[in-house]
């Protein structure tokens, strides 16, 4: 793969790096309730060197009653601020699953207007897996400012997905595994009803990937999404469970070229437990 620090880098790119002064790593790990899995946990017990832990169900909406919804951009400034990150940082983001909600952190910060970021292609586990360092020890943080300029048309709400479902107008795109999209497959969280945004299209988030957890290439990724009968050039509102895997497919995305793509953040957290907007099953 051709490293890009905007939005994919190898493991050698950030072997290569991880001592320059001014790139900042975080452990993005983070997992569906019933994975059995504590990323905060994972984390004190080994990350890559200089790792901060960003934990992406506190830096997030506090009033919201739907999950980590993206948190105001006050409250990003502050916690990005306590955790060292700031202005003039190359920011690598990764996840313990091998990249999975490490993207969701790229969307956050290119929301907030940060373009210096890219996720670890195939994460936490190919870099052990290649036996590279490791520890668990804290990182030493000293305070740094940073400067956000919230990027709107990067995010959507139910009102305006739910017009683009209307009218046709924007193609919707959904991450999650094929047979919850189809309503066949219980969610995994309770109360929330089976299926998928009518007019969406079905791009489960593994498709993009290859078996070792690493993206695969915007021409591979490019043709994935042609399969599914999405166009890649035309403009696209990513959406999944809770926000987290179709930050997956805007990354595809962005790697592609589409630079008119947003992500639903309520996604279907949200869209399955409102009793005014309809539901689709099946494939269509």
């Amino acid at each position: 793969m051709s490293d890009d620090p905007r939005t994919l880098v190898s493991t050698d790119w950030l072997a290569a790096h991880l001592k320059d002064p001014d790139l900042r790593v975080l452990d993005a790990s983070w997992y569906l309730p019933d994975a059995g899995r504590h990323p905060r946990t994972e984390y004190d017990a080994a990350h890559i060197p200089g790792a901060r832990f960003f934990d992406i169900d506190e830096i997030s909406d506090a009033r919201s009653d739907l999950p980590h919804m993206a948190p105001s951009a006050e409250k990003f400034m502050s916690r990005m601020r306590k955790m060292g990150v700031g202005d003039g940082h190359q920011i690598v983001v990764y996840d313990g699953a091998g990249l999975m909600s490490a993207a969701r952190v790229w969307w956050l910060f290119r929301l907030m207007g940060h373009r210096d970021i890219a996720v670890l292609d195939g994460g936490f586990p190919k870099w052990q897996s290649e036996g590279r360092p490791i520890e668990d020890m804290p990182p030493v943080v000293k305070d740094r400012h940073l400067t956000v300029r919230f990027q709107n048309q990067l995010v959507r709400d139910v009102t305006q997905v739910s017009q683009a479902s209307k009218l046709g107008s924007t193609q919707i795109v959904d991450a999650r595994a094929a047979t919850r999209f189809r309503g066949e497959a219980p969610e995994p969280r309770e109360g929330l009803r089976a299926g998928h945004i009518p007019g969406a299209r079905s791009v489960p988030f593994t498709t993009l990937l290859n078996n070792d957890k690493t993206m695969k290439s915007p021409d591979a990724a490019r043709t994935v999404f042609q399969n599914a009968g999405v166009d890649p050039n035309k403009p696209i509102i990513t959406t999944c469970g809770s926000g987290i895997t179709a930050a997956v497919l805007a990354l595809a995305l962005e790697r592609i070229g589409n630079d008119s793509w947003s992500l639903y953040d309520g996604s279907w957290a949200e869209w399955g437990m409102f009793p005014t907007v309809p539901v689709a099953t099946g494939d269509a």
